[in-house]
C-alpha cells in the first residue's frame, strides 16, 4: 500500500504530460496540415508544368487541348488563396529540413513573395493564354514561368546540395 501515492502521482503526472503533449500536436497538427498542402499544390504544379515544358522541348508531342488544359490548371493553381497554407513557424527552421525545404525568410519584413507570387499569377495567366496557339507561343510563354517559379525557389527555398 506504501506504493499507492507513488503510484496516484505518477498517473498524474502522466495525464498532465499526456494533456500537454496532446495540445501541443493539435497545433503541430495543423502546421503540418498547411505544409501538407502547400507541398501537394506544388506537386501538382509541377505535373502540370511537366508536361507544358516536355511539349516545350520536344519531348511530349504538342497538343494544343492538353496544353491548354495544363496551362489553364496553373493559371488556376497560382490565382487560387494560399494564405492558409503559409503559417508562420511553417518554415524549415522550426519543423527541419526533413519536414519542409521553406526558409524563414518567406515571413521576414522585407520579403518580396508577395511580388513573386503575383509574377507566378501573371505568367501563368499568359501561359493560359498562348498555350493552345500552337508550340511556338507555348515556348514563348513558359519562360516567365519558369522564371516566376525560380525566383521563389532561389529565395525562399532551400538549396538542394
Amino acid at each position: 500500500m506504501k506504493y499507492v501515492p507513488t503510484l496516484i502521482a505518477g498517473i498524474i503526472a502522466a495525464g498532465v504530460i499526456g494533456t500537454t503533449a496532446i495540445s501541443e500536436s493539435h497545433a503541430d497538427k495543423a502546421t503540418l496540415s498547411a505544409v501538407k498542402a502547400r507541398q501537394s499544390l506544388m506537386s501538382l504544379q509541377a505535373f502540370n508544368i511537366g508536361l507544358l515544358g516536355g511539349m516545350a522541348k520536344g519531348d511530349v508531342e504538342y497538343n494544343a487541348e492538353a496544353a491548354t488544359a495544363a496551362a489553364t490548371n496553373l493559371a488556376a493553381l497560382a490565382a487560387m488563396d494560399q494564405s492558409r497554407m503559409w503559417p508562420p513557424g511553417s518554415d524549415n527552421a522550426a519543423l527541419g529540413d526533413d519536414v519542409t525545404e521553406a526558409l524563414p525568410a518567406i515571413w521576414a519584413a522585407d520579403s518580396k513573395i508577395g511580388d513573386d507570387a503575383m509574377a507566378l499569377v501573371e505568367a501563368t495567366a499568359a501561359m493560359q493564354a498562348a498555350a493552345g496557339d500552337g508550340l511556338d507561343a507555348l515556348r514563348g510563354a513558359i519562360g516567365p514561368v519558369g522564371k516566376a517559379c525560380g525566383a521563389c525557389h532561389e529565395n525562399y527555398r532551400k538549396a538542394n546540395d
